[in-house]
């Protein structure tokens, strides 16, 4: 009996010791630059956010007890470093937007709450219905532009020079600059409603080959990703073109030297001169904490296009990648050259080319005309929602393929593949030249 006192008595005073050591944590009420949203939005947000996510005081009884207080603290702070809504009103209108966005998607994938929070603080799951609210709120596919005068307009900006990517300046984590990357073949792409831009991931050689095998979990050392972002543009007929270059951002993989960011290497570059996006080397850490979510499919969002088969659920965009095998060229090792929306059919395209097609449509010379042997392929496809990014579509089944090439005298041909099973279908002599015209005045992305 005196000796479970003396071991009670001993508990007793090693936990009030142990309140002494109680470093602090700024909590501070509501103030001006405190995001801005409607209140059934907000309330979800007090609930299950700001507990973490604000400098207002939200804890239990029981996280005001060390060593409670230690692990909450560090959950908080690191939770404010990254998002604050009681100073994230202070932002543009634009990087509160994108702040959300991130928000409902953590919490979609299952990151936000923190898990072991919620365990503590099941007030603190955010019911199905909370997030229908967020979403409906945010609505991505509400604010697009809208058509421009004429359906004559070039629907790229004006090239204020033409960079020179060897001579780029290495992100301030030290990331280099993948001058080469123009020349990668794309993965997959994507049609972001939050932020109004066209995206297009190209990857180098090894990451096409993992794709293509289905070597992906994790990706294999030297794959590297360039995903490329331009500001929607859409023209008379309502199709959403790549405008305004935005910015080009990088994922290197190299296990052992990224090791301490997640194996990969981040960069990010903005505008036309292409510069560096980061303040200091710590902007990495946006990178590894928007990317946490997707941690089981080695932090990359990405879906890529690829006909391989794999175990598991949404690892690769099959069903993008299901061309038949009786077309006539492989399009999806080619290289491409621009994509579109077609919001009124809820489908998107990509226009491939071999080589020599590739070649002519960059060299932005509209007077001359196809070399022969040159070929483009248009593959459109239905468009579904991206299960790994709230507010972003990404291309489903293929609808058709369009080929047209340029014989050894330069004239042009048509061929169309469509229907359940992208079988050839033949067309009227006019439409096979209208649909010509149409794809080859398809305006190449602009690339810096």
């Amino acid at each position: 009996m005196k000796t479970a006192i003396k071991i009670g008595f001993i508990v007793v005073a090693c936990f009030g010791a142990l309140q002494l050591i109680r470093p602090p944590i700024r909590f501070s009420p509501s103030t001006a630059t405190e995001v801005q949203v409607p209140q059934p939005v907000r309330q979800i947000l007090k609930k299950d956010c700001f507990s973490c996510h604000s400098d207002e005081r939200g804890l239990a009884w029981f996280d005001e007890f060390a060593p409670a207080w230690w692990l909450v603290r560090q959950d908080i702070l690191t939770a404010r470093n990254h998002l604050n809504f009681s100073t994230l009103g202070a932002k543009p209108a634009p990087a509160q937007r994108a702040a959300l966005f991130e928000a409902v998607n953590m919490i979609q994938l299952g990151a936000m709450p923190l898990p072991r929070f919620v365990a503590l603080h099941p007030d603190s799951r955010v019911a199905p219905e909370e997030l229908s609210i967020l979403k409906a709120y945010l609505a991505p596919w509400s604010g697009d532009p809208k058509p421009v005068a004429t359906a004559s307009v070039s629907m790229n900006q004006t090239e204020p020079f033409q960079a020179n990517l060897s001579a780029i300046s290495a992100e301030l984590n030290g990331l280099p600059f993948e001058s080469y990357f123009e020349n990668w073949k794309p993965i997959s792409f994507t049609d972001r409603g939050d932020n109004n831009t066209l995206r297009m991931i190209l990857g180098n050689e090894v990451a096409v080959n993992a794709a293509k095998s289905g070597n992906i979990s994790p990706w294999p050392d030297g794959a590297s990703f360039a995903k490329i972002a331009w500001q929607k543009a859409v023209s008379a007929d309502g199709l959403v073109h790549p405008g305004d270059f935005v910015q080009v951002e990088f994922m290197v993989k190299d296990a052992k030297r990224y090791k301490q960011t997640d194996g990969w290497g981040w960069g990010r570059w903005r505008g036309t001169e292409l510069k560096p996006y980061g303040r200091n080397a710590q902007f990495t850490g946006e990178c590894t904490g928007c990317h946490q979510p997707m941690h089981g499919d080695d932090h990359v969002y990405t879906l890529p296009i690829s006909s391989a088969k794999v175990d598991g659920e949404e690892v690769l965009n099959s069903r993008a990648g299901g061309l038949p095998t009786g077309i006539p060229y492989p399009v999806l090792d080619w290289r491409a050259i621009t994509i579109y929306v077609d919001p009124a059919s809820h489908t998107m395209a990509t226009l491939y080319g071999n080589d020599a097609a590739v070649l002519f449509m960059r060299s932005r010379n509209p007077k001359s005309s196809q070399p022969p042997g040159a070929v483009l392929a248009l593959v459109t496809w239905h468009q579904r929602e991206d299960p790994h990014w709230f507010g972003g579509r990404i291309p489903d089944t293929p609808e058709s393929i369009e080929f047209v090439q340029s014989d050894a005298n330069g004239k042009l041909s048509g061929r169309f593949f469509g229907g359940p099973s992208l079988s050839e279908q033949k067309r009227t002599s006019d439409v096979v030249a209208r649909r010509i015209k149409f794809v080859t005045n398809l305006t190449p992305a602009w690339l810096p």
